[in-house]
């Protein structure tokens, strides 16, 4: 039953929207889970889906489901790219993990107005610019 669940504060866990140049010389942005903590992480599931409304009409995404079976201590992986036109919508992430048998889960909102210039900081573990969320 789900009141017999335990649920624990999820530390050491981001998700980042980083700004990066491809091969090319454009700009593109990608999205980032990032774990900080000193364990290993399994089975990291992030389902992401964006809401909102745009020129007076409701908008929504597809949920996308993205699974990582590890992710190592002090690293990241990239959960995928997103087109800058949603960045005025409410862009969600929600992630489930295991360390061990525990299972630990967070929900990470990047809401309009969010992703813009003058939010931008340094991200080091990725080496670039970029709006964090933790």
């Amino acid at each position: 039953m789900k009141k017999d669940i335990e649920f624990l504060a999820v530390e050491g866990v981001s998700v980042a929207i980083a700004q990066e140049v491809n091969d090319l010389g454009e700009k593109e942005w990608n999205v980032f889970f990032i774990n900080k903590n000193d364990v290993y992480l399994d089975n990291v599931m992030v389902a992401s889906k964006g809401y909102g409304e745009q020129d007076g009409q409701e908008v929504k995404t597809s949920v996308l489901r993205h699974l990582f079976d590890q992710v190592a201590p002090k690293s990241f992986v990239q959960i995928e790219p997103i087109d800058p036109a949603l960045f005025g919508i409410t862009n969600e992430y929600w992630v489930s993990y295991y360390i061990g048998q525990t299972i630990y889960d967070k929900k990470f909102l990047f809401v309009p107005g969010t992703v813009v210039e003058e939010n931008l900081i340094d991200i080091s573990i990725l080496d670039k610019r970029g709006v964090l969320h933790s």
